[in-house]
Formats: C-alpha cells, sequence, structure tokens
C-alpha cells in the first residue's frame, strides 16, 4: 500500500483511470439529464471537482452551457483541456476559489468534498451555496457518514476522508438557502479492482 496522498496528488496519479472507473456511473446521469432539462443556452455552470471533463462538463457543454470546470490536480486539469475544449478549466481548489462576478447559474459538485478535514467539507458547502445564483440549481454526490480524517485505501492508494451523514447533508444544505428537492442512495461497483463498492448519496437542490 503506497504512502498517504493528498487529493491533488491522488487525482495526479490516477489520471484517466479515474473516468474509466466512474464513466457509467447511473446516478450521476441521471443527475445530468436533470439538470441540464432545466438550464437555458448559456447557462453559466461550475463543475466543483471537473476531473477529466467527462462526463460532467462534455454533457454540459454540449447542453449549450457556458461551462468553468476546477480541479486541484493538474493532470486532470490537462487532461479535461484536452477532452472538452468547449469548456473553461482552472487549477483551482474549492476551498480558496473566487468566482466570477455574477456567480454561477448552477454548480455541480460529484464527490470533490470527501479528501478534507471535516470543517473543510462545511466550509466548502457554505462557499458554494453563494455562487449560486438566486433560482439557481445545486446538484452534488458524495460518499455520505459521519466520519472525520478515517484513513482508507481506495483504488490503491492511502488518504483521508470526510463526510456527514446523508440527513446531515440535507440539513446544512436547507441551512445554507439550498431547497433540496430530490435524494437518492445508491451502491455501485466501480470498473476498478482496486476500489470496491460505494455507498452513493446524490441531492438535487435550488436557491431559495
Amino acid at each position: 500500500m503506497s504512502d498517504e496522498v493528498s487529493a491533488a496528488e491522488l487525482f495526479d496519479r490516477l489520471g484517466a483511470r479515474y473516468e474509466d472507473a466512474f464513466a457509467d456511473l447511473p446516478g450521476q446521469h441521471a443527475a445530468l439529464d436533470w439538470l441540464t432539462a432545466r438550464l437555458p443556452a448559456g447557462a453559466r455552470v461550475l463543475d466543483v471537482g471537473s476531473g477529466t471533463g467527462r462526463p460532467v462538463a462534455a454533457r454540459l457543454a454540449a447542453a449549450g452551457c457556458a461551462v468553468t470546470g476546477i480541479d486541484v490536480s493538474p493532470t486532470m486539469v490537462d487532461l479535461a483541456r484536452e477532452r472538452v475544449p468547449g469548456a473553461d478549466f482552472e487549477l483551482a481548489d474549492v476551498r480558496t476559489y473566487t468566482p466570477p462576478d455574477g456567480g454561477f447559474d448552477a454548480v455541480c459538485a460529484f464527490f470533490p468534498l470527501l479528501v478534507m478535514s471535516r470543517p473543510e467539507v462545511e466550509e466548502s458547502l457554505r462557499r458554494i451555496a453563494r455562487w449560486i445564483v438566486p433560482g439557481g440549481y445545486f446538484v452534488m454526490a458524495t460518499v455520505p457518514g459521519d466520519i472525520e480524517d478515517v484513513e482508507i485505501e481506495w483504488m490503491g492508494h492511502r488518504v483521508r476522508v470526510s463526510s456527514l451523514s446523508a440527513e446531515d447533508y440535507v440539513r446544512r444544505l436547507d441551512e445554507l438557502g439550498l431547497e433540496v428537492l430530490h435524494t437518492e442512495r445508491s451502491t455501485y461497483q466501480p470498473a476498478s479492482e482496486t476500489a470496491g463498492p460505494e455507498d452513493h448519496l446524490f441531492c438535487y437542490a435550488r436557491r431559495r
């Protein structure tokens, strides 16, 4: 087992293997179907933890959205720029990112709030909620659990993860002014021999 790594180091090492392992995630595709059906052409969308750009930024750009992706991994940003030339990608961290004036009509956050501390998870949610315009949308996915700084092995690497329970995520989003419209729990087996089945929580919300 390799030494413990940061989120940036982890995804630099995984590169395109991450996309391969999660390419057919049904809950993510359903969330994108839901979101793109509600966004007009030209909608400003932020993809937090954009990875290789596929499928999230690619599908949003194909739907006519103005997409910005941010990721802490230089490798992922380079891959995304190659794979999705119709979107903009920046090397940036949700914990310190400064959004453009005017905010976003929607924010996607598929699994970026895990390899961090519990206070950072809470603060990242607060920051994201402020970036969404009134009436705008937030779709997210995570591995729920009342955990803090737990060391795990995932896809061949040791990382420390934190999360909130599903109930606490819903409560926190509501406190931040986001009306939770839909939640879904599911189990997914990534297409990788180095990752076991994962419990996933998907949330769809709208800023009041």
